[in-house]
């Protein structure tokens, strides 16, 4: 199926409101799928929202206010991948970890040890591990020790600037960070050395074909070969690897999608059956991208499928798909204090 050749618009399914503030990011529960789906959003009104599509009505409410711990701003929200955790990080320096009882969440941990702002967090595949990163310059590898524990395992420097998003491979234990220095590091821990320490092993930078402003987010395709970053210099950019043999594989630049937003590119992410690149930017825009299939003379290209102007009344912070297959949703979080729902549909 050509996407191209469809005549596709991007639909607006439910606008949720609550956030009484500009809304940072959204999450989708792994186990969301297409009769039910589960969605985290947080927000500069230091609170978490969790919303609920009941399968009957295909309405969206809010299932759940989590509001007791932070006293800042959420600015990122992960689910663990048994989707029973989800994890938050705020201004006020700390991650807290909340466990959902099913009837409600209860913040079980607290994790501290940043001097600055938490700016983002991750799990990585298996849930053993969580990433998190900070004004502070650090990005932090805490180990789930179970019974509620969580252990520092890993301190990381190598940023010189605020670092913006730590993203963890789908498949790999390989780390990804980017940063306000316009790079993107890359961790990983070889296990030649006793204490499994995380090294950086490679710098996606200028002279590599890379940004040459603030790097906000990284995204992965599903079989983890293939990345995309965006930037404050207004481009996409994807990377790849050769993931299948042993030891570290060094990312390279494939292709750069410019002149498709004209403000800051905040958000991207990838759909989970690799089709679609969604965009979210400071231009208000949403764009979508699909790989055109005719490789140039150039190499791999992507195609814009559709853009959607005035997608929300204010800058759009967070773009992501949900992980059903099925019913290819995207949610977008705004400073207009909004989430809002999108459907692919083909136009009438």
């Amino acid at each position: 199926m050509d996407l191209m050749e469809k005549n596709l618009e991007l639909v607006e399914v439910q606008k949720l409101e609550g956030h009484t503030d500009r809304v940072w990011n959204v999450s989708w529960n792994p186990l969301s799928s297409s009769s039910s789906s589960i969605l985290a959003s947080c927000s500069g009104d230091n609170t978490v929202r969790i919303w609920e599509q009941k399968a009957l009505s295909r309405s969206w409410t809010c299932k759940a206010v989590l509001e007791e711990n932070h006293k800042r701003t959420v600015r990122s929200c992960s689910w663990s991948p048994s989707g029973k955790l989800l994890a938050t990080a705020c201004f006020d320096g700390t991650t807290g970890i909340w466990e959902d009882f099913g009837d409600e969440f209860e913040c079980i941990a607290t994790l501290e040890g940043h001097e600055k702002e938490v700016k983002s967090v991750s799990w990585n595949a298996s849930g053993s591990h969580i990433a998190t990163c900070s004004r502070d310059k650090s990005v932090w590898i805490w180990e789930v020790l179970g019974g509620n524990e969580y252990d520092c395992a890993s301190v990381l420097h190598g940023h010189t600037q605020d670092v913006k998003m730590v993203q963890w491979h789908p498949t790999l234990d390989l780390l990804f960070s980017c940063s306000y220095d316009n790079t993107i590091k890359v961790w990983w821990s070889s296990g030649d050395d006793a204490d499994g320490e995380y090294q950086c092993v490679q710098t996606l930078d200028e002279s590599s074909n890379g940004h040459s402003s603030t790097v906000w987010a990284i995204s992965f395709n599903a079989s983890g070969d293939k990345m995309v970053t965006c930037s404050d210099d207004l481009t996409l950019k994807i990377w790849t690897a050769d993931i299948s043999g042993e030891g570290y594989a060094p990312w390279t630049h494939l292709c750069t999608l410019s002149g498709y937003h004209d403000r800051t590119i905040f958000s991207t992410h990838w759909s989970s059956d690799d089709i679609i690149i969604a965009s979210g930017a400071g231009d208000d825009a949403i764009s979508l991208f699909v790989d055109s299939k005719h490789d140039s003379v150039d190499g791999p290209s992507y195609n814009l499928l559709l853009k959607k102007e005035k997608a929300h009344e204010m800058d759009i912070n967070s773009v992501q798909w949900s992980p059903s297959k099925e019913n290819r949703l995207l949610a977008s979080a705004s400073d207009d204090g909004t989430v809002k729902i999108w459907q692919l549909e083909t136009k009438p």
